[in-house]
C-alpha cells in the first residue's frame, strides 16, 4: 500500500501531470461558467482529446474538469440566479438574493471555500476508505436505496415554508411529472399524450432550468435594473471566508454527507444540494432568512456539491457503476485509456486509484484559486443594466436547454415548465418541492419495485432499512420543528393588472392561488385517468402520487377558501406584494412573452436565424441601445454561440423554413 502511494505521488507531482491538469481545470471552469452544461457536457467535449494519450495525462485532464465545475458553476447560481448545473440548484436559493443586496463577493468566497474544503474532505475520506468501502457499498440493496429516496423526499417538509399543503403539493407534481415516459418494472409508456417528445421523460435540465432560471429573468425584466440593487459587489470577500470559517461544522456535516450520497450507486449527485440545505435548516437556529439571502445557504449546498465527486469515484472505480451523469462519462473515459475498473483498483492498480485521488484534491485548489481569480471581473456582470443583459441570458438557457435531446421541443417544454415556475414563485409554492420529487421519481418507484421483487413487503424489517426509517423519522421532526415561519410578512394585496376586480378583499386575493391550485389539482385528475390504463406494476406509483398530490391540493382548497392567512396560505409569496406595488415596471408576462418569441421564431425559422433576429428586436425596441452597439452584441452572442456548438459538435434546432429551403450551416 505505501508502495502504491508513493507510486501514485511521483505520477502526481511530474510537470506533466500538472500541465494537464491544468489544462482539464480551464476547460472545466468554461464549462461551469455556462449555465445548464454541468459535467456531462465538459467530459464529452474532451473524451475526442484524450484518445491515445498515456493514461495519466488523460486521467489529470478528466479529474480537472470533473473537480472544478461543482465550483465554477457557483458563478451563475449566485450572480444570475440561474442553476450552473443539477448540482448548484440550491445555491440559487440563498446566493442569488445576496447578490442583489449587494453581497455577491461575500457568497462567492463563501461558496469557493465551502466547495475546496469539500473536494478536500471528499478527496480525504477517499483515501482512508477505498480499500474498506467495497464491503460497504454491497451493503446498499434495492431495499436501502428506496428508503434513501424516501430520506430524500422528506426534505419537502423543511422546504414548504409554512404551507404545508403546497409543499406536498408540489412535491406531488414532480413525482408525477418524474414519471412521465416508460414505467421502470413494465416498459409501458405513461402520460405520453401522443407526443414522441415525451416517451423518454421530461430533461432534468429543462425542469431546472425552468423552475429556476425563467422566473428569475421574467422578474429581473419586470424590475428593470442591474441585478445587484446596490449596484456593486460589496466589499465581503473576506467577510465571506469569515462566514465559512463560523459555520465550520456545517461545513464539515454537509461535506461528509455529499461523499456518502456521492458515494451510492444511483441516487445520484441532483439532489445532493438539496439534502444539505434542508439538513442547513433542520439543524440550524434562526432560519428564518433562508430563501432571502442566508450565507449558511451558500455554504451548505457548496460543501455537499464538491464532496460528492469524491464519493462518485468510489462505486466508479470499485464497480464500473457510475453514481451520476458526469461520472457516467468518466468511466468511459477511463475505458478509452484502457484502464478498466473493478476489484483491480485496489490491488494491482492501486497506484493509479490514489492518483486520481489526489488529482482530485490538487484540481479543487487550482480551481477554487482560478475562481477567486476571475470573480471580479464576471462579478461585474451584476452591474450591468438588466435589459442589456437580459437577450443573453435567454440565448444561454434556450442554447443549454436543447443540449437535452437537441431539438425544438425542448425549448417548448422549457417555456412550458417556466410559466408553471413563474406561477410557483408568485404564489410562494416551494419549487425544490417539485424538483425534488421529479428527480427521485423514477428511482424511486424502480428501487421500490426492485425491493418488493426481492425480498416482499418484509423488506422494511432489514436492518438497514430500519436505521434509515429511523433518521426519516427525525428528520421529518427536525423538520416540521424548525420550518421557515414567514407571519412576521406584510398583508399581501392583489396585483392590479392580473386579478379580477370582485369587491372581496380577501377573495381577491387568493382567487389567483384557487385558479392555481385547481390547475395542479386538474394535473393530478390525468395522472390519475391515465394510470388506469396500464398494468398493476405500471400504474401504481403515478396512481398513488396523484392521489396523494390530490389531496394536498384538495387541504389546499380549504384553507384558501376559509381564511388562507390563518394556515399560512395567502402571505406565504416571495413576491406578490412588489407585483402590486410596482406598476412603472411593466405587467409580469413581458418577460415571458420576450421568451416565448424566441420560441415561436425557432419554429418558423430555426434557432440560429431566430436568435440574431430575437437579438436585434430586442435590444433595440425593450433595451434601447444604439444601432452600432446592438449590431457588435449580436454579432458577439452569434460568435460565442457558433464557436460552442462546433466544439460539442451541435446542430441547432430547425424551423419550418428548413422544411422547405436547403440553408447552409448554421442556419440549416
Amino acid at each position: 500500500m505505501l508502495e502504491a502511494m508513493f507510486a501514485a505521488l511521483s505520477d502526481l507531482l511530474t510537470v506533466q501531470h500538472l500541465i494537464y491538469m491544468v489544462v482539464g481545470v480551464v476547460v472545466g471552469l468554461s464549462v461551469g461558467i455556462f449555465p445548464g452544461l454541468g459535467g456531462i457536457a465538459g467530459l464529452s467535449l474532451l473524451l475526442p482529446f484524450i484518445y491515445g494519450m498515456d493514461p495519466t495525462s488523460a486521467l489529470a485532464m478528466l479529474i480537472g474538469l470533473v473537480a472544478v465545475i461543482p465550483t465554477s458553476d457557483t458563478f451563475a447560481s449566485v450572480l444570475m440566479g440561474i442553476p450552473g448545473s443539477s448540482a448548484s440548484q440550491a445555491t440559487v436559493l440563498d446566493g442569488f438574493p445576496m447578490s442583489r443586496q449587494g453581497q455577491a463577493a461575500r457568497a462567492l468566497a463563501a461558496a469557493f471555500a465551502s466547495s475546496l474544503f469539500g473536494g478536500l474532505l471528499g478527496a480525504v475520506i477517499l483515501t482512508g476508505f477505498v480499500l474498506i468501502a467495497r464491503p460497504l457499498i454491497l451493503l446498499f440493496t434495492s431495499a436501502e436505496l428506496f428508503m434513501l429516496s424516501l430520506f430524500g423526499l422528506s426534505m419537502v417538509g423543511v422546504l414548504s415554508g409554512r404551507s404545508l399543503a403546497k409543499g406536498l403539493g408540489a412535491c406531488g407534481l414532480g413525482l408525477v411529472l418524474g414519471s412521465v415516459g416508460g414505467a421502470p418494472a413494465t416498459g409501458e409508456f405513461r402520460m405520453i399524450f401522443g407526443t414522441d417528445y415525451l416517451y423518454d421523460g421530461v430533461p432534468l435540465v429543462i425542469v431546472g432550468l425552468g423552475l429556476f432560471a425563467v422566473p428569475e429573468i421574467v422578474d429581473l425584466l419586470r424590475r428593470d435594473q442591474a441585478i445587484s440593487s446596490e449596484g456593486g459587489l460589496g466589499a465581503g470577500w473576506f467577510d465571506g471566508l469569515r462566514d465559512w470559517w463560523r459555520n465550520l461544522w456545517l461545513s464539515l456535516r454537509c461535506a461528509s454527507l455529499g461523499t456518502i450520497i456521492g458515494a451510492i450507486p444511483g441516487l445520484g449527485g441532483s439532489v445532493v444540494d438539496w439534502l444539505a440545505y434542508g439538513h442547513a435548516m433542520q439543524s440550524e437556529k434562526n432560519t428564518e432568512n433562508f430563501g432571502k439571502g442566508d450565507v449558511r445557504g451558500v455554504i451548505a449546498p457548496e460543501s455537499a456539491n464538491n464532496a460528492k465527486e469524491g464519493g462518485g469515484l468510489l462505486p466508479t472505480l470499485m464497480f464500473g457503476i457510475p453514481g451520476s451523469g458526469s461520472m457516467a462519462v468518466f468511466l468511459g473515459g477511463m475505458v478509452l485509456i484502457g484502464i478498466e475498473p473493478g476489484p483491480s483498483m485496489v490491488t494491482t492498480n492501486l497506484d493509479v486509484t490514489y492518483t486520481i485521488i489526489w488529482s482530485l484534491a490538487l484540481a479543487n485548489v487550482i480551481g477554487a484559486g482560478l475562481c477567486i481569480v476571475l470573480a471580479q471581473p464576471i462579478a461585474r456582470l451584476t452591474t450591468i443594466p438588466f435589459p442589456q443583459l437580459a437577450p443573453f441570458m435567454i440565448a444561454v438557457i434556450s442554447f443549454a436547454a436543447f443540449q437535452a435531446t437537441r431539438s425544438l421541443a425542448d425549448l417548448v417544454a422549457l417555456l412550458v415548465v417556466g410559466v408553471i415556475g413563474v406561477f410557483m414563485r408568485r404564489f410562494g409554492w416551494p419549487r425544490p418541492a417539485l424538483l425534488i420529487g421529479f428527480v427521485l421519481a423514477a428511482q424511486s418507484e424502480t428501487y421500490l419495485y426492485q425491493a418488493v421483487q426481492f425480498y416482499g413487503w418484509q423488506f422494511i424489517l432489514r436492518p438497514g432499512c430500519l436505521i434509515l426509517l429511523a433518521l426519516i423519522l427525525l428528520s421529518v421532526w427536525y423538520g416540521m420543528r424548525n420550518r421557515v415561519d414567514d407571519s412576521a410578512q406584510d398583508e399581501l394585496r392583489a396585483d392590479i393588472d392580473d386579478l379580477p376586480s370582485t369587491g372581496m378583499g380577501g377573495l381577491r386575493t387568493r382567487l389567483p392561488q384557487i385558479l392555481f391550485a385547481l390547475f395542479a389539482g386538474a394535473i393530478f385528475v390525468m395522472a390519475f385517468a391515465d394510470s388506469l390504463q396500464h398494468s398493476f406494476l405500471g400504474r401504481v406509483f403515478p396512481m398513488a402520487m396523484a392521489i396523494a398530490g390530490f389531496l394536498a391540493i384538495c387541504l389546499l382548497l380549504f384553507q384558501l377558501a376559509t381564511n388562507g392567512n390563518r394556515h399560512g396560505v395567502s402571505q406565504d409569496t416571495e413576491s406578490l406584494n412588489e407585483y402590486a406595488t410596482d406598476p412603472g415596471a411593466g405587467t409580469l408576462w413581458a418577460g415571458m412573452g420576450w421568451i416565448a418569441s424566441l420560441v415561436a421564431l425557432s419554429a418558423l425559422v430555426g434557432f440560429f436565424a431566430a436568435m440574431l433576429v430575437f437579438f436585434v428586436v430586442f435590444l433595440t425596441v425593450r433595451a434601447k441601445t444604439g444601432p452600432v452597439k446592438t449590431i457588435v452584441l449580436t454579432a458577439a452572442a452569434a460568435a460565442f454561440v457558433l464557436i460552442l456548438s462546433d466544439a460539442l459538435n451541435l446542430r441547432f434546432p430547425e424551423g419550418l423554413l428548413q422544411a422547405y429551403l436547403r440553408l447552409p450551416w448554421p442556419f440549416g
